[in-house]
């Protein structure tokens, strides 16, 4: 399902982040870096009046970025245990609302390590990976708007072992059923047609992985 709710000025402003981003990093004139910091900051500008942020820390966030512009990869794992039944947290940093396990890759990790790290991070519990579910991108799906083009990469997973866990980042555990997924899902992670989605999945390995 394509769902491209994203605001047309937040599509410019990567955009154009994007373009600066990338020419200042293979720019060599100083005339050229002086026009994409330029660019840069009309960016910023579209940015923080579209979104009501403020400018500095609009602008600090884009010039955190370098090198060549690509989107963001976020891994997420929908973990089942034997009575079909999924691993929720509540992520902190989300005033507490619920969530599949998961996170922004790490370098240096396979995405199926960091799919397995980030359950066991945030849980407590050790799965294996058993398949990829879905490539979705972020906007397409309908997530709430966000500064950067992000991929979600969904993984099934079995248990295979550990105990509940909360940790930093989550505040509490919970398994639910298909008919029992909380109204106050993290909606700007996950989405309650993506859970739906993922435990047709689960039901059914045949399925083909979805994308986009």
């Amino acid at each position: 399902m394509n769902m491209q709710l994203t605001p047309q000025w937040l599509v410019w402003a990567r955009d154009l982040q994007a373009l600066a981003q990338s020419g200042l990093t293979y720019a060599e004139s100083p005339f050229d870096r002086e026009r994409y910091e330029s660019i840069m900051q009309i960016a910023a500008d579209m940015m923080a009046a579209g979104s009501a942020a403020d400018m500095k820390r609009v602008l600090d966030l884009f010039s955190s970025q370098h090198g060549y512009a690509t989107p963001k990869v976020v891994v997420r794992a929908a973990v089942f245990d034997d009575r079909q039944r999924v691993l929720l947290v509540r992520e902190v940093l989300d005033h507490d609302r619920w969530t599949l396990p998961g996170g922004w890759a790490d370098v240096n990790l396979t995405p199926v390590e960091n799919a397995v790290k980030e359950v066991r991070e945030e849980s407590g519990y050790d799965v294996r990976v058993t398949r990829l579910a879905a490539v979705w991108d972020r906007d397409r799906q309908g997530h709430p708007p966000a500064p950067f083009s992000c991929y979600t990469l969904c993984f099934i997973c079995e248990l295979t072992g550990g105990t509940a866990r909360t940790s930093i980042e989550t505040s509490e555990i919970g398994w639910f059923g298909a008919d029992e997924i909380p109204a106050d899902l993290s909606l700007g992670r996950v989405l309650p047609r993506q859970i739906a989605r993922l435990f047709a999945h689960a039901r059914n390995a045949d399925l083909p992985v979805d994308f986009d």
